[in-house]
């Protein structure tokens, strides 16, 4: 017969304890340890595995292998991100903020799917049918031979999936709706997330069907569940925006199958999303030509050029402290590019007020924007407009030198086609010249500095208030 075993789990992080205690010692959390039964056979163990074990066959590490079946959904955007469509098989796990797009996004690319005769089963563990019946109609695809279910019970889903021909895609909204018999707890624990993502996974690899799981976030954007389910799963993808625009980027964090670089994005609208084939003109519609600390970056997101506006204002500050707000960059770089000013070049900014901002409310991670911000700060500071034709990438050092980056030609092109006539950066190669554009050269951020600093206006004092 079978035992019930206790233990305490922390729903934040997955860890296990022998006892509750109120804050985990793992994630350092409080109030998150819960009280959880796990059922136990008699016998199990070190001794009764080894016993039912049985050998496997061991083959060469060459050979010859095939390339991963796909199932292509005809969303050029959502294939990019994945590697060219749901790898058949394959278990993928899709997070995002709560009324970002989720839903709605795999509902289309379902219905796509199904418009191209393939099986796709769409099981809702959060909303009735008629609700999902409903948003379909609204988006137009109320026609698709997309099959519905209402079900938050893993074994009965598992029973219907396997009743019938094998689904060519299975989606499930959410993982944190499902339970389980095998443990004993509630929905949205650790245990009934980790069990249900298992026996999903397992489905997958046995049966040859994508499965899809929509996964909650918590409020560091992380998602909702051990780490440990992100591991089982063959590919991670973050559905990021921000309730202000229109536009929402998605990312794959994870992909055993594809490239971890790419990003899609789409635009939401009132008959859902649509696919934004040509991002950077979206990032520079609402730009202002003549505005002071406006500097246009080109930058690269996988294989892909973006063109994004850095936005910087450099203002007298009251405080003893000056302020440092940055949105979309990292703060820590932003401190390294004002060391690099301040010593190297002799700009005294530091005791200024600086706020930075990536426009459109995309995230930039990638170094080459050292340059484009620093030359953002000097047109601020200097109140001189940058060239509204003129791009700018390059990675700053420690010692002042503007270091080349990569994809130099691709990011050319990008400006190129948008129709700007210069560009700033460090060294190219003679192949990365051939676009046409105005290059100009640096190897010192002060001769950047000096450039833009000519062309200024001297800061007016700020006048007295009644």
């Amino acid at each position: 017969m079978a035992k019930s075993r206790s233990s305490f789990v922390c729903q934040a992080c997955g860890a296990v304890t022998s006892r509750w205690q109120g804050r985990c010692d793992a994630c350092g959390d409080w109030n998150t340890i819960v009280e959880e039964l796990t059922d136990s056979g008699v016998g199990a163990g070190p001794k009764s595995a080894k016993a039912g074990g049985r050998a496997t066959n061991l083959v060469p590490l060459s050979g010859e292998t095939e390339s991963a079946a796909r199932v292509v959904t005809g969303m050029a955007e959502f294939d990019r991100v994945t590697g060219g469509g749901f790898v058949k098989g394959s278990a993928l796990l899709v997070g995002g903020d709560p009324g970002i797009g989720k839903s709605t996004l795999l509902l289309q690319s379902a219905a796509a799917l199904a418009n191209r005769g393939k099986r796709v089963i769409y099981v809702s563990g959060e909303e009735a049918v008629a609700q999902v019946r409903l948003r379909a109609q609204r988006l137009g695809l109320g026609e698709a031979n997309v099959m519905l279910a209402a079900e938050t019970n893993v074994e009965i889903i598992l029973a219907t999936l396997e009743n019938g021909p094998v689904p060519d895609l299975v989606i499930i909204d959410s993982i944190q709706t499902l339970w389980t018999d095998r443990v004993d707890s509630s929905p949205g624990t650790v245990t009934q997330v980790r069990t249900s993502a298992q026996a999903l996974t397992r489905f997958a690899k046995k049966s040859g069907a994508a499965v899809v799981l929509v996964g909650h976030v918590t409020k560091d954007g992380q998602i909702a569940g051990p780490r440990v389910v992100e591991h089982m799963v063959d590919a991670v993808l973050y559905f990021e925006g921000d309730a202000s625009h229109t536009f929402r980027i998605l990312r794959a964090v994870k992909n055993r199958y594809g490239a971890t670089d790419e990003i899609g994005v789409f635009a939401m609208t009132e008959l859902g999303l649509e696919q934004v084939l040509n991002p950077s003109a979206l990032f520079l519609d609402q730009r202002d030509d003549d505005a002071t600390g406006s500097a246009v970056f080109a930058g690269m997101e996988g294989t892909r050029p973006l063109l994004i506006e850095i936005q910087a204002l450099v203002a007298p500050s009251p405080l003893g402290t000056p302020r440092r707000a940055v949105v979309g960059w990292d703060s820590s770089r932003l401190s390294m590019v004002l060391a690099v000013l301040e010593t190297r070049c002799g700009v005294r900014i530091g005791a200024n007020d600086i706020y930075l901002n990536v426009a459109g409310g995309l995230k930039i991670n990638e170094p080459a924007a050292d340059l484009a911000v620093a030359a953002a700060l000097i047109s601020s500071l200097t109140g001189s407009p940058l060239p509204k034709d003129s791009v700018y990438f390059g990675e700053i050092s420690l010692a002042g030198g503007i270091r080349p980056v990569a994809h130099g030609s691709i990011r050319l092109r990008e400006a190129q086609k948008l129709g700007f006539k210069s560009v700033c950066t460090g060294r190219l190669g003679t192949a990365d010249k051939s676009t046409g554009l105005e290059v100009s050269e640096f190897t010192a951020l002060a001769d950047l500095v000096g450039r833009i600093a000519a062309n200024g206006k001297p800061r007016e004092a700020p006048r007295d208030e009644w």
